[in-house]
């Protein structure tokens, strides 16, 4: 058990440190998991509406931080270039990213060009059902791309670096509230960019 979570804390640390440099990825971070804590709570109320907070509000500015805020050219302080960590990122490097939101964008569409989906569910009848079948389908996206990637990892290196990483994207809200809480602050101050990328203040 000691060696899972010293391979969680080694995961969490090296996804902070190459990859939250900026401020601004920080605080968008900070709403990601504030907004994924409300998902939680909703999986036990109404798990549709618990999809549509994760994935339009929780993704969206979770992955905009990194994707048009974060550095992507050499890490000095790190010694390591955006290659190398795209090479070495345990979950869904960018690239990987790009599939799944991909992926995640294409729901809608399908569902409106395909009522019911070639027969795969009832055909929705107004905007509301459609919405729902929009949210149950980004719903079991985010469960498969979440097991996915957990058998991946087990073919590619063993099954409890799978589940390591598992644990870890699950229980990011809560250590990246912890974690980035004072994001906000630092961007008020003018600071742009971690100084420290992994000294928390």
């Amino acid at each position: 058990m000691n060696r899972f979570f010293q391979e969680l804390a080694t995961q969490r640390w090296d996804d902070h440190r190459y990859y939250h440099h900026s401020r601004i990825n920080q605080a968008l971070h900070l709403v990601s998991a504030i907004s994924f804590v409300v998902a939680y709570a909703w999986l036990l109320v109404d798990p549709v509406v618990s999809a549509l907070i994760a994935w339009l509000v929780s993704m969206t500015s979770r992955q905009a931080g990194h994707f048009f805020f974060e550095p992507k050219g050499y890490d000095v302080i790190n010694q390591a270039t955006h290659e190398h960590k795209e090479a070495i990122k345990v979950g869904y490097n960018l690239q990987r990213k790009v599939v799944l939101m991909a992926l995640w964008a294409m729901v809608p569409l399908v569902i409106a060009v395909w009522p019911g989906a070639f027969g795969l569910v009832e055909a929705h009848a107004d905007f509301d059902a459609y919405i729902r079948q929009v949210g149950a389908a980004w719903l079991l996206l985010g469960i498969g791309g979440l097991l996915f990637r957990v058998v991946q990892l087990w073919f590619l290196k063993d099954l409890r670096t799978g589940l390591v990483w598992a644990t870890k994207i699950i229980t990011d809200p809560f250590h990246d509230i912890a974690l980035y809480h004072k994001a906000p602050l630092h961007l008020l101050r003018g600071e742009w960019l971690d100084p420290g990328h992994g000294r928390v203040r």
